[in-house]
């Protein structure tokens, strides 16, 4: 086994603990918590993944995270990955969550945002690169085709709420 997860239903209901690429290879569902990381300045992260990640090698994205851990709510799969990822402690405030039909395997997303006051520290092996953007300056670059094509659907979705979330940190 690579990695538990709960696969869980199309109401996001826990249905059994599967293994993660089983789940992708079986087009499972399960959950994917995300993060948004603003700056004190309202500008966010935006990352490139290393050339030798499985999943979206090399692509661009504006959201931190990844498959929630069993037993682990949205928001501490949230908090775990930003630790993890860019070696910040917060409380990602959650935003929405919708069920994304992904490139690669069909999953429940829940973006959560932050407010990062301090340094980062990314983890190489998560990030190879990474520049705060402007929200003008993210929608130009989203449309890319080196962009993380499931985080597209998100920041689409994410720009239609009516009107932008605080984030705390």
């Amino acid at each position: 086994m690579s990695e538990s997860v709960e696969r869980v239903d199309e109401r996001d209901q826990v249905v059994a603990v599967v293994d993660r690429d089983e789940a992708i290879r079986q087009g499972w569902l399960h959950r994917v918590a995300t993060i948004v990381c603003r700056d004190t300045a309202g500008r966010i992260l935006v990352h490139r993944r290393p050339g030798d990640m499985s999943r979206f090698p090399g692509q661009f994205n504006w959201m931190l995270g990844g498959a929630t851990e069993v037993g682990e709510t949205y928001e501490e799969g949230a908090a775990r990955e930003l630790s993890e990822e860019l070696g910040v402690e917060g409380r990602p405030r959650f935003v929405f969550k919708f069920l994304c039909a992904g490139v690669i395997s069909p999953y429940w997303l829940g973006l959560h945002e932050v407010v990062v006051k301090g340094p980062v520290r990314p983890d190489a092996s998560e990030i190879a690169w990474h520049a705060w953007f402007t929200e003008r300056e993210l929608a130009d670059l989203v449309r890319h085709e080196a962009f993380v094509s499931d985080a597209r659907e998100a920041f689409d979705r994410y720009r239609a709420l009516p009107q932008p979330p605080k984030a705390r940190t």
